[in-house]
C-alpha cells in the first residue's frame, strides 16, 4: 500500500511552522504540513508510521518504509485478516491512501530491493546482479556514483 502524499498529511506544529518559515518580499510563507526536503522528514515521518503500527512490526508480518506500508501472510485469511487490522488503523489515525499505488493479493511481490513471499523476506536476485555487474569504480567520482548507487 501506499500512503497518498504522506508528508503533507502530517500536520506541523506551531513551532514547526516558526522554524520553516519563508519570507519573501516582506511576505511571510508558513508550511501547515510537513514538506519535502526537510533534512528530519523522512526520519521523522518513518518514526509515525511505526508509532502507529507498533505491534504489528514486532510480530513481523509489515514493512514500512517512509509511505510505504507491506503486509505479509502465509495463507489467504490470515492475509484478509491482517489487512484489515492495517486498515482500521489507517482509518483511525486519518491516514489517506493511494489506491493507484496500491497493489492486493500478490502471491510474491518486488518492493524495495527484497522480494516477499508469504512470510518469507528475500533479496531481488535483479538488484544483486546489477551491483555485480557494475564495474570497479577509478575514480572518486565513480566511487562517489556506485556509493548512491549502492545506498539506494
Amino acid at each position: 500500500m501506499d500512503v497518498l502524499k504522506g508528508f503533507h498529511q502530517n500536520v506541523l506544529t506551531d513551532n514547526a511552522n516558526k522554524l520553516l518559515r519563508i519570507i519573501v518580499h516582506c511576505v511571510i510563507f508558513e508550511y501547515l504540513r510537513m514538506p519535502f526536503g526537510i533534512k528530519n522528514a523522512p526520519p521523522h515521518y518513518q518514526m509515525i508510521m511505526n508509532t502507529i503500527f507498533p505491534k504489528e512490526l514486532s510480530e513481523g508480518w509489515l514493512i514500512l518504509y517512509i509511505d510505504n506500508v507491506i503486509v505479509f501472510s502465509e495463507t489467504w485469511d490470515n492475509h484478509l485478516s491482517r489487512l484489515e487490522r492495517v486498515l482500521q488503523k489507517i482509518v483511525q489515525v486519518n491516514m489517506k491512501i493511494s489506491l493507484k499505488k496500491c497493489h492486493f493479493a500478490y502471491s510474491e511481490l518486488k518492493a524495495l530491493g527484497h522480494v516477499v513471499s508469504g512470510l518469507r523476506l528475500g533479496i531481488d536476485k535483479n538488484k544483486v546482479e546489477e551491483v555485480l555487474l557494475k564495474p570497479m569504480p577509478q575514480t572518486k567520482k565513480e566511487m562517489q556514483s556506485f556509493l548512491g548507487f549502492a545506498g539506494y
